[in-house]
């Protein structure tokens, strides 16, 4: 490939490849961000037939109860009364490995739940930590192409890995979360669980509030250390799968405490971090969690293929009373997911069972395409109809946000307290001295895979820009390891 401007798939130049052309400062991302819609698309696509992240999991039925009165917050039915019961479908992954990778590695966990409410389903696709790497949807292929297979060594490459990090500060912060003890849990009983981005709750009287799921395990933390974990992916590849399953035939039922930081919607202008901004998270002092729900698994999949892998899950299923936030990332991704399934399974994998609502039946126009099982009959496809058949309801499931500027390339906006180091820096002071060693041990034996000083210098950098005691330790780690 030449040297010039980065273009298109067609060959037009791209003005800007770090910001999504949003609806002003700070607001939703535009349908007319072709470009992002391209990246997105394509980037679905590189990968025949697995998913192209998340493509190792393991999944199980369950069981959703209301444990408090959340309805000053929310409409949602599912949420609408303590004790209320909703059917759960939770599917855990890692991200980079394919589908034969081992389960026990440093990564992080996809934490991803399906609803099954008498409204819909509603899909609340996580991890295990509470941040992410980047904050905008357009770098997330180039992100992922850095964790997966290098395409000249066929490898994955601590050079691209370190050098898209070290380009990108605001990855500090998750950095220091997945090299930390917990990036890589004993089991997935053993972990939380994040809603991760900013979501939005609305009541029966049309008020708004933005809102983060914590998933709390009753288990408790477990975790492998990096030579434990060597040990047990090369002994049981499928350890972490084998435990899920054979812990739920034993009638060891995992569940985890649910819970949700709310924060009214004006004190989202003036919060000291943006709120939006999938790299950074809301300290408890601020908005303490307010406990609401138990999740517990309790039913094995009959069949992996059938029930695992031809699951899907999107941000974009959301039920009334629940909705989106302008989060640059979540945005994109109500896209990505959508369009990977249909390409990854087919246009119809909602008609599968276990996509397909389970307390409520789906009622559309689409017809035909792969999977279609005929379910419509001579009905008509198209509305309005004067036959009868599926209708509007006139009532929006989530409320309108206001917004205002000009279209354009927009960089995400900063609030008082935000920068890309803050809160890196915050989690590592918060950890003892044999945390912080192993922190540094596991982050260093990583970065002396660089092959280049520039690259090793300018990720070490961030983390002594996050605190310097962090920095000096590990710049000291990885040129003890070098020579």
């Amino acid at each position: 490939m030449t040297q010039g401007p980065l273009t298109t798939e067609a060959g037009a130049p791209v003005a800007d490849n770090q910001n999504s052309e949003t609806a002003g400062i700070g607001g939703p991302v535009l349908v007319q961000d072709q470009f992002l819609l391209e990246k997105l698309a394509h980037f679905n696509r590189e990968r025949i037939p697995e998913r192209v992240v998340h493509a190792r999991g393991a999944g199980a039925y369950g069981t959703f109860t209301v444990t408090a009165d959340v309805t000053r917050y929310t409409r949602a039915a599912f949420l609408s009364e303590v004790g209320k019961e909703t059917e759960v479908f939770l599917r855990f992954s890692t991200v980079a490995g394919n589908l034969g990778a081992a389960d026990a590695v440093r990564d992080p966990r996809g934490f991803a739940v399906k609803f099954y409410t008498e409204e819909g389903n509603y899909d609340l696709v996580g991890n295990n930590t509470p941040v992410f790497f980047i904050r905008d949807a357009i770098k997330f292929p180039d992100f992922i192409h850095t964790q997966k297979r290098d395409p000249y060594t066929g490898s994955q490459e601590a050079d691209n890995v370190f050098d898209f990090w070290g380009l990108s500060p605001e990855s500090t912060h998750q950095v220091t979360w997945l090299f930390g003890d917990r990036g890589i849990p004993a089991s997935y009983r053993h972990m939380d669980g994040f809603g991760s981005h900013t979501y939005q709750w609305t009541n029966e009287a049309g008020e708004a509030f933005w809102v983060k799921y914590h998933f709390k395990t009753d288990q408790g933390i477990k975790n492998l250390t990096a030579e434990e974990a060597e040990i047990l992916a090369g002994k049981d590849p499928d350890s972490h799968q084998r435990d899920l399953r054979e812990a739920i035939e034993r009638g060891e039922y995992p569940s985890w405490t649910v819970s949700v930081q709310v924060m009214p919607v004006a004190d989202a202008a003036t919060y000291r971090f943006n709120p939006f901004d999938l790299t950074k998270v809301w300290p408890h002092a601020d908005y303490p969690l307010i406990e609401f729900g138990k999740l517990e698994l309790n039913r094995n999949p009959e069949n992996i293929f059938a029930e695992v892998e031809q699951s899907i899950f999107s941000p974009a299923h959301f039920v009334p009373g629940i909705g989106p936030s302008p989060d640059k990332m979540l945005q994109g991704r109500l896209f990505a997911y959508g369009d990977a399934h249909r390409y990854r399974v087919g246009i119809n994998a909602d008609h599968l069972p276990v996509n397909r609502p389970h307390a409520t039946e789906a009622r559309t126009h689409s017809r035909d395409g792969h999977l279609y099982d005929g379910r419509h009959k001579g009905a008509k496809n198209y509305e309005p109809n004067s036959f009868g058949g599926p209708f509007q309801t006139d009532r929006p499931l989530w409320q309108p946000v206001a917004v205002s500027g000009v279209t354009g390339e927009t960089v995400t906006p900063v609030h008082a307290e935000d920068n890309d180091f803050v809160q890196a820096g915050n989690l590592y002071r918060l950890m003892t001295e044999d945390e912080k060693e192993r922190l540094v041990k596991n982050l260093a034996n990583a970065i002396s895979g660089v092959t280049r000083d520039d690259i090793a210098e300018r990720a070490i950098n961030n983390f002594r820009q996050a605190d310097e005691d962090f920095g000096k330790r590990l710049e000291a780690a990885v040129r003890e390891l070098r020579g």
